[in-house]
């Protein structure tokens, strides 16, 4: 399902929305829509295989019920408070890859922003070419499109500005509904990542969001560029949303979790996903326009192995140090047992514990 300009459907579903402490007849519907009452039986049909609850009565008409709306474009757009991004949506019941699919669009010069979303995913990818699990109903699993003007050698920076717009999403709907950098700087953050009503919150660097040390979402971000210009940059983002403990495959039970095993609260997902798209796009232009400075200090703010002794995998070899935080590049400065700066621009890291 594609969202741009307004459908007959989309018209009817926000007039039910408005009007429904009561119910409107057929009569009155053709009569508002300028169409005929078999075309507006026809679109209530259409608007209840999109999964919507449709009261409907020969004698009172008909009436839209509002509890448990269902995950879809139309939602999603609903009140989306964003200027372009998820601004132009595709949303699939089933997908192999958003960001597979979302290549598609940017190939074929789908507009910056242009946003794609899927309730499953058959393979979802995280980094490195691994599997990211992606059941039905239950998560969140997007793309973006961007078209940043900026030179390909600074593309990483784009994973750390999502990795700050993801922890400030999650933070939201883990604690009170204030934001880290609400009142417009650093020295206004609260104390929303020492735990509280959803536990410890921290960034892993450079794509994975935790909560009390387990993973809750991650980030894959994938370019076509030439030499000197970035063509397009898929921003990939999955959120573990609504999945519990018992529906995770036994190898992720004790490294991942989510939104509800944390809180114990069901999360929207439209809600969500509208913070995230805001967020988003709120932290990209202040990159565009202010560089990558308030950036690394939002990002450094969420970095909780800063001062711990941390190992990096890298391919043949295992490096230790000290984790300080990210440079002004975005690579992970460590400090190793002699006193030099390290500057780490790939691998996996990982808590030192000794044996």
């Amino acid at each position: 399902m594609k969202v741009n300009k307004i459908s007959t459907e989309q018209a009817i579903l926000r007039f039910l929305k408005k009007e429904s402490h009561s119910y409107l007849s057929g009569q009155a519907l053709s009569k508002a829509f300028g169409i005929s009452r078999t075309a507006i039986w026809k679109h209530m049909n259409a608007i209840k295989e999109m999964g919507y609850s449709i009261e409907a009565s020969p004698a009172k008409g008909y009436r839209l019920n509002l509890q448990n709306l269902p995950f879809n474009a139309i939602e999603i757009a609903t009140n989306l408070n964003t200027s372009f991004i998820a601004k132009n949506l595709s949303f699939y019941n089933k997908i192999e890859s958003t960001n597979d699919t979302a290549k598609e669009f940017a190939a074929n010069d789908a507009k910056e922003g242009f946003t794609v979303v899927a309730d499953y995913q058959k393979k979802g990818k995280g980094r490195l070419g691994r599997r990211w699990e992606s059941p039905a109903g239950v998560n969140i699993y997007t793309s973006i499109i961007l078209r940043p003007n900026i030179m390909p050698v600074f593309a990483p920076q784009l994973t750390l500005v999502a990795a700050v717009a993801v922890a400030e999403t999650v933070a939201k709907f883990l604690n009170p509904p204030t934001s880290p950098f609400s009142k417009g700087g650093l020295k206004d953050f609260p104390p929303l990542t020492e735990g509280g009503m959803g536990g410890f919150l921290s960034v892993k660097w450079p794509n994975d969001i935790l909560i009390n040390s387990k993973k809750v979402a991650g980030i894959l971000t994938e370019m076509d560029s030439e030499a000197d210009r970035i063509n397009f940059v898929i921003l990939g983002i999955g959120i573990n949303v609504n999945v519990t403990k018992k529906m995770l495959p036994p190898e992720l039970k004790s490294i991942a979790t989510s939104l509800k095993e944390e809180t114990g609260k069901e999360v929207s997902r439209t809600d969500l996903l509208q913070t995230l798209y805001l967020n988003i796009e709120t932290w990209y232009k202040k990159y565009l326009k202010e560089g990558f400075e308030l950036i690394r200090e939002a990002w450094n703010v969420y970095f909780k192995m800063a001062g711990k002794v941390v190992r990096i995998q890298q391919l043949g070899k295992t490096v230790e140090g000290i984790a300080i935080g990210i440079d002004t590049d975005g690579a992970l400065l460590l400090q190793d047992k002699g006193g030099s700066i390290i500057k780490i621009i790939s691998g996996e890291i990982e808590l030192y514990t000794a044996t």
